[in-house]
């Protein structure tokens, strides 16, 4: 493959006007639009400040910021709304914390031998990430609090700070669980209701422009259903009737969601009635009731109408039935397998990935260069460097270089926050009404953005930290150039040595999104019958969850400086265009399940060659070109929009590089 050069940039690389940040710095620094979490603002008052208060209390006011740093751990990690999840989240990584801190405290003062375990920490840290949310939240506080004990004196004897620092997270956990006999409805009911809403939404808006961005949020809403269900059953294993109920009442959606495509690609708007009587569905499941009419749908005239007025009946039914067999659930994405098999499958899957060595080794070796740095040249309160490093490179998500550039600016905004607290609030009763105010701002501001997230969580640090060595108002200036000193470490030993970190994935991503929607087209119009059909849903959900995960890489591939940025923003009309492969695939499917005529198999096979040359290009090459693709055959057939769609995606161009 070789580039091509379009008339006009991308709009994502226009030159900006002199003197205004770039584009990538912009969309770092602009705030997000989320509401303020009330209820996670008064848990974090309630959790930092409560351990100083009982410190100061008992004349132990070390033993208080221990605890308020666990309580700290606790309210970033408290990020999921099922409770179940938030057990996990919080309580979990709490354990790994205080092996961190323990960890720290015995290698304390040991010089070069500190250097080496945190950097076999790092190592470890960093593996972990790959297995799962848990465990990288696990891997972060397992970092985190063994630098903190490497750099900190900690109280004797050994097991205090570990105690500490669990009690102060699970005091978090406990006012999580607090409102939960207060919760009208589950968190997954809420979920599963929303799913309704977007499907419903979907089928008005089919045959309309507006069907993109509808089947995106369809997309959206069934992974966050699903995962929080799942999510649930993974610990009582289908025990809970509720749950089975739920998980068989989102099963029966995903027929209406694969008729949706059947309409659209006809380009034939459904009567208002069908989108209204999904909505009566979603009130039913929000509400919980049962019995009740079957609604009065108009006759279908096609074989989509008829795909879309058997899943509606079909929902209908199951929606309303009083107490499903619990036995008879298709889970679409398989049942969860016993914990001793999942960890042994995960520790595996670390030990032999590739990806998971890649990144715990840069990990390891940003710990490791802060650490030796820190031990050859005399800087006051060291840690500070590493928990950087830690802070920078270790979440697993954005662009490694903007979270560098916004970690620095958010430190900043962060100590001209501190330096009055430090300067003029003395050690003392004081300090409890203050926490109460700089927790607040955790939650508050964490949803807006990284740099918003690092600006409010510095102040909080160095209160707690001046609590331990007493350094007040002098360490604003050594913690900003530790900062300085940190992000320069990740910028070139986690950054600039790394090609994978400053180059897209998103081609190769998408190439593998391509083979298996090639697969994907072969099983569904397989000759001799129409495949397994739960077989079949559990591959597209498959495929929907590789292009999310496309889009969430496209993402963060634009935050990166120019030139990454800029040829990433090329890349998104093809995602597009896959995307609505898979809908036209699944589009034909239903058409001959409906009584559409099944397509020849020469033509099946056509469709599948384009796509996997389609995948073989786009691996071989970071930059789009046009290949026109001659896909002969019958203008009426079911295969005929799913022609175009393939026809469409290989006369993709880029922009200019």
């Amino acid at each position: 493959m070789t580039g091509t050069e379009a008339d006009e940039p991308a709009p994502s690389t226009v030159a900006h006007r002199r003197g205004t940040p770039p584009v990538w710095l912009r969309y770092g620094l602009r705030p997000q639009p989320t509401p303020i979490p009330w209820a996670a603002v008064a848990r974090a008052s309630v959790a930092l400040a409560a351990p100083l208060a009982v410190g100061f209390a008992a004349d132990r006011p070390v033993y208080g910021a221990l605890a308020s740093m666990g309580a700290l751990s606790g309210v970033i990690g408290d990020t999921a709304d099922a409770y179940r999840m938030r057990i996990l989240n919080i309580a979990v990584p709490q354990l790994f914390g205080a092996l961190g801190i323990m960890i720290g405290t015995l290698v304390y003062g040991t010089g070069w031998a500190a250097v080496v375990v945190l950097t076999l920490i790092g190592l470890a840290s960093g593996m972990m990430s790959t297995i799962g949310a848990v465990a990288s939240v696990s891997g972060l506080l397992l970092l985190l609090n063994s630098v903190v004990g490497a750099g900190l004196p900690m109280p004797d004897p050994w097991w205090v700070a570990p105690l500490l620092l669990t009690l102060g997270g699970l005091f978090v956990l406990a006012l999580t669980l607090l409102a939960w006999p207060l919760r009208r409805k589950l968190p997954e009911r809420v979920a599963v209701t929303g799913t309704y809403l977007a499907v419903a939404d979907l089928l008005a808006a089919a045959g309309t422009d507006a069907y993109e961005e509808r089947r995106q949020a369809v997309t959206d809403s069934l992974n966050t259903s699903y995962d929080l269900i799942l999510a649930r059953r993974a610990r009582y294993h289908g025990r809970s009737g509720a749950m089975v109920r739920l998980l068989s009442q989102l099963n029966v959606v995903i027929p209406l969601v694969e008729a949706a495509p059947a309409v659209h690609v006809r380009r034939c708007p459904l009567p208002d009635v069908i989108p209204a009587a999904v909505r009566e569905l979603a009130a039913d499941v929000s509400e919980g009731r049962t019995g009740g009419d079957e609604p009065a749908l108009p006759a279908p005239d096609s074989p989509a109408t008829r795909a879309v007025d058997s899943a509606l009946r079909h929902a209908f039914a199951v929606v309303h039935k009083a107490e499903p067999d619990p036995y008879n659930v298709d889970d679409r994405l398989g049942r969860p397998a016993a914990l001793g098999v999942r960890v042994r499958r995960a520790t595996r899957s670390v030990l032999l990935s590739g990806p998971s060595w890649r990144y715990g080794l840069r990990l390891a070796l940003c710990i490791g260069l802060a650490q030796a740095l820190t031990s050859l040249v005399d800087v006051p309160r060291s840690y500070w460097v590493a928990l950087t490093v830690t802070f920078v490179l270790k979440p697993d998500f954005g662009s490694v270089f903007s979270r560098a550039v916004l970690r620095s600016v958010g430190t900043a905004a962060g100590l001209v926050i501190a330096a009055p607290v430090l300067a003029k609030v003395p050690i003392g009763w004081w300090d409890v009404p203050v926490m109460v105010l700089l927790a607040a701002l955790i939650p508050a501001l964490t949803a807006k953005g990284y740099a918003f997230q690092t600006a409010a969580v510095t102040p909080v640090i160095l209160l707690l930290s001046d609590l331990l060595n007493h350094q007040g108002v002098h360490l604003v200036w050594p913690r900003f150039l530790d900062s300085l000193i940190g992000c320069a470490i990740v910028l070139v030993a986690g950054y600039l040595l790394w090609p994978e970190s400053w180059h897209t994935r998103i081609g190769h991503r998408l190439a593998d999104a391509v083979t298996d929607i090639a697969d994907y087209v072969a099983y569904a119009f397989e000759p001799g019958g129409d495949g397994d059909r739960a077989e079949r849903v559990r591959v597209r959900r498959r495929i929907y969850r590789d292009l999310s995960s496309v889009r969430s890489e496209f993402q963060r591939a634009l935050t990166e400086p120019p030139p990454t940025g800029t040829r990433a923003a090329a890349w998104w009309p093809l995602v597009v265009a896959v995307e609505r492969i898979v809908d036209a695939t699944t589009a034909a499917r239903v058409r001959v399940n409906h009584g559409a005529p099944e397509p020849e198999p020469a033509e099946v096979a056509l469709v599948r060659r384009q796509l996997v040359e389609l995948a073989e290009g786009l691996r071989a090459s970071e930059v789009l070109v046009e290949v026109r693709a001659d896909l002969p055959g019958d203008d009426e057939g079911v295969l005929a929009p799913l022609r175009q769609e393939v026809a469409a995606a290989r006369a993709i161009a880029s922009p200019r590089p």
